[in-house]
């Protein structure tokens, strides 16, 4: 039973001298937002795949007990949809490897356009995929929420291979309007779709959007708090990522939803102390 807690990157300007050290280099960034976190969404491999010794550094940045939710490229999942993309999945395959068990699952983050009708591709695609790794779906299309049969459907494609389902909960978003910059671009990009809160396994992973003003953020949480409750509980390790539109203060918020959570389970262990933003002075 654990907690893993983090967010959608682990660079950030607004972080820079005010949560991390500044300036640190790129083969240092990694290791002082894992002072911080615990997890991080492996957003940049949907856009290119990296090195494998890029993909070393992050592991040499890391303990072991740090987990990568690592997004797959949007060659596989976009464009060609799941189909005839076994070249580009190879490569990113052998590019991760060196993460080793920090890769808690490979996201699978499809299209909104992906939809119930697809079912049969993406049940093929999981089939296929190698056993040595956790895999996690992201759907968006409407019917998957709207529609219980469709959901249904999708559950039992996801346990045949023992996938997972990733709900992004953007309710928060959405309760009212806009009232930042960062919100009303939010507003124009994120999928508007029910919460869903069902897990199918052992490792649930949840991503959170909340909002800009913290207090709207962690009241727009509560829910979660109660789910993940329940879930450490039973015995499950759920891992949460915290967005907000800004994301000026996701480090924060990833920490202190892993404080609420731990009021709740007292057993579970703290998280290590940040790195300090100034080195230490001897007067």
């Amino acid at each position: 039973m654990r907690l893993h807690v983090g967010c959608a990157m682990w660079t950030h300007a607004p972080w820079q001298g005010r949560l991390l050290p500044h300036p640190l280099p790129p083969g240092e960034r990694l290791r002082a937002y894992a002072t911080w976190c615990d997890a991080v969404e492996g957003n940049t491999t949907f856009y290119a795949t990296p090195t494998k010794a890029t993909v070393e550094s992050w592991a040499r940045q890391t303990g072991p007990d740090f987990r990568f939710v690592v997004k797959l490229p949007k060659p596989i999942t976009h464009e060609r949809r799941l189909t005839g993309a076994d070249d580009e999945l190879r490569t990113f395959l052998e590019a991760i490897e060196p993460l080793g068990p920090r890769a808690h699952a490979l996201w699978v983050q499809l299209p909104g356009s992906f939809a119930p009708s697809d079912l049969g591709t993406l049940a093929r695609f999981l089939h296929g995929l190698p056993r040595s790794y956790r895999y996690a779906v992201e759907v968006r299309h409407r019917a998957f929420f709207d529609d219980e049969r469709s959901a249904q459907l999708l559950e039992r494609v996801l346990a045949g291979t023992g996938a997972e389902w990733i709900p992004f909960d953007t309710t928060t978003l959405f309760q009212s309007p806009p009232t930042s910059d960062a919100e009303r671009d939010a507003w124009t990009k994120k999928p508007r779709v029910p919460r869903r809160s069902r897990a199918l396994t052992d490792r649930p992973i949840v991503r959170y959007l909340g909002r800009d003003a913290t207090e709207r953020t962690v009241e727009g949480w509560q829910e979660w708090i109660a789910t993940v409750t329940a879930w450490l509980r039973e015995g499950r390790s759920p891992t949460v990522f915290i967005h907000t539109p800004d994301n000026a203060d996701a480090l924060t918020l990833a920490r202190r939803f892993h404080d609420d959570v731990r009021a709740r389970v007292p057993e579970l262990q703290p998280l290590p102390d940040p790195m300090p933003t100034e080195p230490p002075t001897l007067f």
